[in-house]
């Protein structure tokens, strides 16, 4: 049976709804950049704002939130997944405009305290504002209101988890009101939501009750069932919707792709769709820039005090693996002195190494030697946040013995990582602490979100630059 058949993907248009969304958060670009100037400055006479730097911003607001989902329906979704959505969204359009106006000569005229105020005040408003709604709408469906009652066809414990998991969500705005169970348990109903056996009857139930979502919850070996649900349905307004029950064969979250025109189900693959795979790219080069911008002075100092500490070169470099297995090369600031290692041996820095310099043991000790892998970020080879890249030789030994280790390459390495903020950083002598680490790895990939890697970013800065393991 071919899956289009069944399945419906509903496309935003921007509605009413939508366009006020766009006019509020357009109103709240152009008030909060008036906000800053009141912080910063004693009033609007003195104030230095550039109206062409606010219309840029405005304008690219327009254009590219709705390519980050912003006015999708977040019915059913998670608010820290919007959050983040919101945050990436407005970094970019505050990165575009500050580019464009540096492409046009103009960024001498900008109070860089001004524009912080504007970007802190104006992304706070713009995340405010939408919990406010889903407060409000919350509050709404607690009562009752704006609802879309919903009917699921499952097997046993599955049908029953389903249900349970949209009646500990009633802010989500779906309710379950009866369902099919094709391996009933003993009782005909679940948390007082009435359980059919009879397929007819079932059938029947929805069509009494105006329901207009059915959500198939079964493994893919019930195809019979799949299609005749969408039969029984073919002249109604109802929205069938395909949930497959592939927990037992799925290595990360399954979600939809598009080959060819026709949808496929990701079993193992990339965790991270295209859509999410661009926002990543977008905010990494835009941060990698900036933060070259920023600590371009702390740079320059530690190379000239690398090139004083010990003969060499500023930068050490080594191979290591990217997304898909490619091959990069890595920059670091050189903490060792220079040495020779045994062909395709690679020795990790162990405590009191003598091979690492004093400023060395400094750099490694507070990660800063790790820096220049900004310019891998901004080279598109690495990633600010992702699995941390080893050496290849290192590669080679733990995918063998490493349980999970090849789904690292999935994406890219980054600078910081999941593992390395809960303390598995430095030193891999045994193999469990390289298990652990994976582990970590592959919680990251499953729980992806642009919310995770800003918590990541954060811990990295108030916690991980300095850990007893990093040597």
């Amino acid at each position: 049976m071919d899956i289009a058949n069944f399945t419906q993907h509903r496309r935003a248009i921007p509605g009413l709804h939508s366009l006020a969304a766009r006019l509020i958060d357009v109103a709240l670009v152009v008030f909060g950049a008036l906000g800053a100037s009141g912080v910063r400055f004693d009033g609007l006479v003195q104030s230095r704002i550039d109206t062409a730097f606010v219309a840029f911003a405005a304008a690219f607001t327009l254009v590219l939130f709705p390519m980050f989902g912003v006015y999708s329906s977040w019915r059913g979704r998670s608010m820290l997944r919007m959050i983040g959505q919101v945050s990436l969204g407005w970094l970019i359009v505050q990165g575009c405009s500050l580019i464009l106006m540096f492409s046009l000569h103009r960024s001498d005229f900008i109070s860089r305290l001004w524009f912080a105020y504007w970007t802190g005040i104006t992304g706070g408003s713009l995340i405010v504002v939408r919990l406010a709604v889903h407060a409000v709408l919350a509050h709404m469906r607690h009562a009752g209101m704006n609802l879309r009652h919903v009917a699921v066809v499952g097997c046993g414990a599955n049908c029953q988890g389903v249900i349970r998991a949209i009646e500990a969500s009633p802010e989500s705005g779906f309710r379950a009101i009866g369902g099919f169970d094709l391996k009933p348990m003993r009782s005909d109903s679940c948390d007082g939501v009435p359980l059919y056996r009879d397929f007819d009857r079932f059938v029947s139930f929805v069509r009494a009750n105006d329901i207009k979502e059915v959500w198939l919850t079964l493994p893919l070996s019930e195809e019979r069932t799949i299609s005749r649900v969408v039969y029984a349905f073919r002249e109604d307004l109802v929205n069938v919707r395909f949930m497959p029950d592939v927990r037992s064969v799925a290595l990360f979250d399954s979600g939809m792709t598009d080959l060819l025109g026709m949808p496929a189900i990701n079993l193992v693959a990339s965790p991270l769709s295209a859509h999410a795979v661009l926002q990543k790219e977008m905010f990494d080069r835009v941060f990698a820039a900036c933060a070259l911008f920023v600590l371009s002075p702390l740079m320059l100092a530690i190379a000239f005090a690398v090139k004083c500490s010990s003969r060499g070169p500023v930068f050490f470099t080594q191979k290591r693996k990217g997304a898909d297995g490619r091959i990069f090369r890595i920059y670091k600031f050189r903490s060792m002195r220079v040495h020779t290692e045994e062909s395709g041996v690679v020795r990790q820095a162990t405590k009191r190494d003598s091979r690492i310099t004093r400023v060395g043991a400094i750099l490694r000790r507070t990660s800063l030697d790790e820096l220049p892998q900004f310019i891998n970020v901004l080279r598109g080879d690495m990633s600010v946040v992702g699995p941390r890249p080893h050496a290849i030789e290192h590669d080679e030994l733990y995918q063998k013995v490493v349980n999970g280790y090849i789904h690292r390459y999935r994406i890219k390495p980054g600078i910081t990582g999941w593992a390395q903020i809960n303390g598995f950083r430095g030193e891999t002598d045994h193999i469990e602490k390289m298990q652990s680490r994976v582990e970590h790895d592959l919680y990251y990939l499953r729980n992806w979100s642009f919310g995770l890697d800003m918590r990541i970013v954060v811990a990295t800065v108030f916690k991980g630059f300095v850990h007893s393991n990093a040597y």
